[in-house]
């Protein structure tokens, strides 16, 4: 088991015919990018470099107001199923790796003050703007911000440009500023494939004011290669209805398997958060003070009772991750 100490979802019918489709929004254009992988020496880590020019100008209010969820960029690879053996999910010893403090219908969600080191991402891909979720996470480069793979990759396909980070977003500000990612990484699983069992992505973004993220908003511990079934809470800034996006939620309960694709290896919780919270952060226990150890993925509009699910966070993932922190 690996820790280092410190979602939005898509909700999707069990009826293939029945998924969402992706929405439409804002009009950026975003180029195909090109990946950055070497899978012949063992590497499973897609990543690509962004511009930081001008993203932080690009996202103003307005645009942050009416980017659409991102939970939609997940529908495609759920329809398309999954194609890697569970058992390479969880191989690897646990590990864990302590995060520092920052500065600062039965309802299944709480409603939340801004956490420092929870926040909202805001992307282009595909020529449309899309809103998900992210948590600073602890790192080499105090820069890192974890979020699901859909949210920085098509799975498969091109990368996302226009990749802003915004920590304790609350009602379209942002105490903290906008942090602009020059480099994403997922595994290539995700990337090549978009397979569910590796739907996590990673975001290292530029300093702000001479400042490393970390450094002013705190980071979150993360863990990896954990037991299942564990109890976790889960944060998120649901923006479909009959959530607006404009404030930070979350859920808690045990774990247990997806029934209805139990090839995916991930693992849901209680919870009525909708689009928009794909990305944000399952800590292990009751607080947003606990370990990271999965992101909101996907869940199911037409299941009998309302589940978020989240990847299992193992050795493949863990590598993302570390490929992340130690960037420069």
């Amino acid at each position: 088991m690996t820790k280092s100490k410190t979602l939005a979802t898509s909700l999707l019918s069990l009826s293939a015919a029945a998924l969402l489709a992706v929405c439409a929004a804002g009009g950026a254009s975003a180029a195909p990018a090109s990946q950055n992988a070497s899978p012949q020496d063992g590497v499973q880590v897609a990543s690509q470099s962004v511009d930081t020019t001008n993203a932080a100008d690009y996202w103003t209010a307005d645009r942050m107001r009416a980017a659409v969820p991102g939970d939609v960029l997940a529908a495609k690879a759920l329809q398309r199923g999954n194609t890697s053996s569970a058992a390479a999910v969880e191989k690897g010893s646990s590990t864990k790796i302590t995060g520092k403090a920052g500065k600062g219908k039965t309802v299944l969600h709480v409603d939340e003050n801004p956490v420092s080191h929870i926040g909202k991402v805001f992307f282009t891909m595909g020529g449309s703007n899309y809103v998900c979720s992210g948590n600073s996470v602890v790192s080499n480069n105090k820069s890192t911000v974890s979020t699901a793979g859909h949210c920085v990759n098509e799975g498969p396909g091109a990368f996302a440009t226009n990749f802003v980070f915004v920590p304790a977003y609350l009602d379209g500000a942002a105490p903290y500023g906008k942090w602009a990612a020059k480099a994403l990484y997922t595994p290539t699983q995700w990337s090549s494939a978009g397979d569910m069992q590796y739907d996590t992505g990673f975001a290292v973004v530029s300093q702000l004011n001479g400042q490393s993220l970390a450094d002013v908003v705190g980071s979150s511990g993360v863990q990896f290669n954990a037991a299942r079934g564990l109890t976790y809470k889960s944060y998120g800034y649901p923006a479909a209805a009959p959530f607006d996006g404009q404030s930070l939620v979350s859920c808690t309960g045990p774990a247990s398997d997806d029934p209805y694709n139990p090839q995916f290896n991930t693992q849901g919780i209680p919870c009525d958060m909708t689009g928009g919270s794909s990305g944000g952060p399952w800590f292990i226990g009751t607080s947003s003070s606990g370990y990271q150890n999965s992101i909101n993925s996907y869940g199911y509009s037409g299941a009998p009772s309302k589940v978020m699910y989240g990847p299992y966070w193992g050795s493949v993932i863990q590598q993302a991750y570390s490929s992340a922190s130690s960037a420069n």
